[in-house]
């Protein structure tokens, strides 16, 4: 407040000074030269950005707590709820990054100045000034996210959930009801495509007000460099581990055509999406059975494992809590326990993408999940707490920093500890009687391939897509045709059918229309591999970097908590280093990893023709 009394002081003096000049016959061009010299102070700059940070903070965790109660409760009057609450944010966000534009281009210290940046970038899809837009931005949001959550598809008679379909997806062989499970989906997304335009029309337009080109220029802002300098740092990313997915790419795509015959998989070219196990063809972990090494030892079933051992939902999460309390951390409060959401409720609809809440920026963390006995969610569930492991380690930084070092950080804690999910873990933890030998290491890193390295370039090309539709690179009426270029681009995969001229099937992955960039997912998949690998060098692990697990490992806990205490306090290299040592992103974890498979891989393909 004693800085705010300053400022304006010093503005009243000013003020009365230019009223003298004027009085005693001074010249105008005078008093404006004497007006332009009083600027703002850092201290009126600190208690901008303060109350701002208070603000947003107040305002943030209201909007949590209704998109919550929405995601649980899904009905018209939450989606309104949700809405208002939505919109009141945009529109504190849009006018606090217009009122700080007052503080551009002064010298200021390097903390302060690194919030003022963060403060233009805080909301994911901008309003611009105009109130009436912002509502509708909102509405369209809300709406959006609704119509995904909601959507059924009309099978065998009855209406089936994304949870039924992605069951048939996962499970069936035949192709002609996989692909009506596949295709089926994909119609609850065809209403989406107009209000998709509108709304990015109109968060382009806020945006520019913040002096962004659109929406995707500013997403890829938030990366402690410049926009062009991260798509380049993706695009490096992408080369290095580029040639292990190929090498799996063209054994896959061989051993499916094995399976169902030249007729629906050919021996060249992109893989059909409908046949790879996944509604989106991200991970292909579900069809192991069909592709998984001959001879050597069989690896084991974790989802058997974990039916045998009587896990339910809240003994996996109980599990992952465990993990992370091996490593120092502390036992998640018993908040978490009552009010978290573990299964899907009978009696009524809710968003059952698995996702991590901090309702208080404190302690009452929680997680929401359909979760199903499976070894797939048993990783998803460690996933979710890692970010609520996150969320309370940084809670003591201000509301701008109290977030990821950068987004894929959120996403990669978790899957980092899943890495160690070793047999030697299964077995410490009384889920696998007997560790399986090193012949069945190649089966199981199959697995782990199928899912981690499959999703690469699923992960890489998303915000590919977003970033030409924000551009307007990608118009409504190529979206769809865009998309599959992408997905042909990057993955090899296509469409297994001629999609419907105002199809729109970039609406069918949840992260689009409820507008969650995707670059993080990419980003958290190279970094978890580099958080392993460092973890297992300092815990002085001396063998294959896949058999390495840090469970109860305190002092490369203690470390790892240190990173995360951070938060975004400090430019991303600098959390990096303080736990890996290193200040760059590097996919050559990944790729030491997978090293042996890779080996197999090439022996397995060297009579094949590989790529698409």
């Amino acid at each position: 407040m004693a800085h705010l009394k300053s400022g304006l002081s010093r503005i009243a003096v000013a003020s009365i000074m230019t009223l003298s000049l004027v009085a005693c016959g001074e010249q105008k061009t005078e008093k404006s030269d004497a007006a332009k010299a009083v600027g703002p102070t850092v201290a009126e700059a600190t208690a901008f950005i303060s109350d701002a940070e208070a603000q947003l903070e107040e305002t943030g965790l209201y909007l949590e707590r209704v998109s919550w109660v929405q995601n649980n409760f899904i009905t018209q009057d939450t989606n309104l709820l949700v809405a208002e609450a939505d919109k009141k944010y945009i529109q504190l966000g849009v006018a606090l990054a217009t009122k700080a534009k007052r503080f551009q281009n002064m010298e200021m210290p390097a903390d302060i100045s690194r919030k003022f940046t963060k403060l233009s970038l805080a909301l994911t899809l901008p309003a611009p000034e105009d109130a009436a837009k912002t509502e509708q931005l909102a509405t369209i949001k809300a709406g959006l996210g609704s119509v995904y959550a909601t959507g059924k598809v009309t099978m065998d008679g009855e209406e089936k959930t994304l949870g039924d379909v992605s069951d048939i997806i996962a499970s069936d062989r035949n192709p002609e009801r996989l692909l009506e499970a596949w295709d089926g989906w994909r119609s609850i997304a065809k209403p989406m495509r107009d209000d998709y335009a509108q709304m990015v029309a109109i968060a382009n337009e806020g945006a520019k007000e913040l002096g962004y080109d659109n929406v995707g220029t500013m997403w890829r802002s938030n990366y402690d460099m410049s926009p062009a300098a991260f798509a380049s740092e993706a695009d490096r990313l992408w080369g290095q581990v580029k040639p292990l997915y190929e090498a799996l790419h063209c054994h896959v795509r061989a051993e499916l055509s094995d399976y169902y015959g030249d007729r629906v998989v050919s021996d060249s070219g992109a893989i059909p999406a409908h046949l790879l196990g996944n509604m989106w063809a991200q991970t292909w972990g579900n069809i192991y059975p069909l592709v998984k090494p001959e001879g050597g030892a069989e690896s084991y079933d974790l989802t058997k494992l974990l039916v045998d051992k009587g896990y339910d939902a809240k003994k996996m999460a109980r599990a992952a809590e465990g993990f992370f309390t091996s490593l120092g951390f502390e036992e998640l409060p018993q908040t978490f326990w009552d009010r978290s959401l573990f299964t899907k409720p009978k009696d009524r609809g809710v968003a059952c993408h698995a996702s991590a809440w901090d309702l208080d920026g404190k302690d009452d963390i929680r997680i929401k999940m359909c979760t199903k006995v499976t070894g797939e969610d048993f990783s998803t569930v460690h996933h979710e707490i890692g970010h609520n492991i996150y969320q309370r380690a940084y809670q003591k930084e201000s509301f701008l920093n109290a977030t990821g070092a950068h987004d894929g950080f959120h996403e990669a804690i978790g899957d980092m500890i899943a890495l160690s999910i070793t047999p030697d873990y299964l077995k410490q933890t009384g889920l696998l009687e007997t560790v399986p030998s090193a012949d069945a290491d190649i089966a199981i890193l199959m697995q782990q391939a199928l899912d981690k390295v499959a999703f690469l370039p699923f992960g890489l090309m998303v915000d590919q897509w977003r970033w030409k539709v924000f551009s307007g690179e990608a118009t409504p009426e190529t979206y769809n045709k865009v998309w599959w270029e992408l997905r042909e681009k990057y993955q090899g995969v296509k469409a297994p059918n001629e999609r419907p001229a105002d199809a729109f099937d970039p609406g069918a992955k949840y992260h689009i229309p409820n507008n969650t960039p995707y670059m993080r997912y990419f980003l958290a998949y190279i970094l978890q591999f580099q958080f392993h690998q460092s973890a297992c060098e300092q815990a002085n692990w001396e063998g294959p970097l896949h058999r390495c697990s840090i469970y109860g490992n305190k002092e490369v806990g203690a470390k790892f908590k240190a990173m995360m205490e951070m938060g975004a306090r400090q430019p991303w290299p600098e959390a990096l280093a303080a736990f890996t040592g290193k200040r760059e992103m590097d996919g050559s974890s990944i790729v030491a990893y997978f090293a042996p498979l890779k080996v197999w891989l090439d022996e397995q393909n060297k009579d094949r023709s590989c790529g698409w």
